[in-house]
């Protein structure tokens, strides 16, 4: 039986419309499934029996569409793939891999020791990063800003959890980064990590409440005037941190009403002489969770 993905989609006959992805048909269930928060809300307490039971909601809809349909540039009038977000906010964790803490080290102008000192710590790295109505999606415009010279993608595995904090699925993610800003002080985090169209989710949540990282691949390609300018991969074996270590960590003294969505940090970085400029494509591939593709451009 093929694993659901819950999506979010436009149409023109239908609006911005919720669906389950089986195989390669899309099945609207917007009816029974307002939004991705509803869900969330739903399945808290009986995680496998609320995935269990939006397959059998997809099978009793009225409106199927072949995946195809929706792999468009988001414009008016013409199907395409939505961000799998809606009401959630959408938080990050940092140096959760070993290069990801070298990395942070040679940009930070003071030897970055903050970097490796929560790199070892017990308590990881948590940060807000975007809400959810404001995520970019596929084949959407992800931003660099014009105030910074040094900005990459950040490929990632995003985690979904409900507001009871289990997990219920996967996704992809890329949280766009301006490595020169956050290198000057690391208080300046924020501006480096949260503006417009910093974010981009998709194309779908893999719903699959394991507690293991899935053993896959993330990969990341970068081209520009259609040449391929970098490229790299990653294991998730790499990930120093465990899921349940850095949802229950989110989750303390918070409240997350319509659930919430961490990406959970990088082990790709491209070499400090590059940096993304206006048109560059980025593709980010995680194996078994899906591929995110978007265009960038200056904010």
């Amino acid at each position: 039986m093929a694993t659901p993905i819950l999506v979010r989609f436009y149409h023109p006959e239908r609006g911005n419309c919720v669906g389950v992805q089986l195989d390669e048909t899309v099945y609207e269930v917007t009816e029974f499934i307002p939004s991705i928060g509803s869900f969330l809300r739903h399945s808290v307490g009986h995680v496998p029996d609320a995935i269990a039971g939006l397959q059998s909601i997809a099978h009793d809809s009225a409106f199927a569409y072949p995946t195809s349909l929706f792999n468009e540039l988001p414009q008016a009038f013409i199907p395409h793939w939505l961000a799998p977000t809606d009401e959630q906010e959408i938080w990050a964790a940092g140096v959760t891999y070993e290069r990801s803490r070298a990395a942070r080290q040679e940009e930070s102008q003071d030897g970055g020791d903050i970097y490796a000192r929560v790199y070892a710590a017990e308590r990881p790295e948590l940060f807000f990063k975007a809400q959810g109505f404001k995520v970019i999606g596929p084949q959407g415009k992800v931003g660099i800003r014009q105030d910074a010279i040094w900005n990459v993608p950040e490929p990632e595995l995003v985690l979904v959890a409900n507001p009871a904090m289990e997990l219920v699925g996967f996704t992809v993610g890329n949280d766009m980064s301006s490595r020169d800003i956050e290198g000057q002080n690391p208080l300046y985090l924020p501006q480096a990590k949260v503006y417009k169209a910093s974010c981009a989710l998709g194309p779908g949540i893999v719903l699959n409440p394991s507690a293991e990282w899935p053993e896959t691949t993330i990969r990341l390609s970068i081209s520009r005037a259609g040449q391929e300018m970098f490229s790299g991969d990653i294991s998730t074996a790499r990930i120093k941190r465990r899921i349940d270590e850095l949802l229950t960590y989110l989750g303390r003294s918070s409240d997350f009403e319509n659930g919430v969505m961490l990406l959970t940090g990088t082990g790709i970085v491209p070499p400090s002489d590059f940096t993304l400029q206006a048109g560059d494509v980025t593709t980010i591939s995680i194996d078994g969770i899906g591929t995110l593709i978007n265009t960038v451009m200056v904010v």
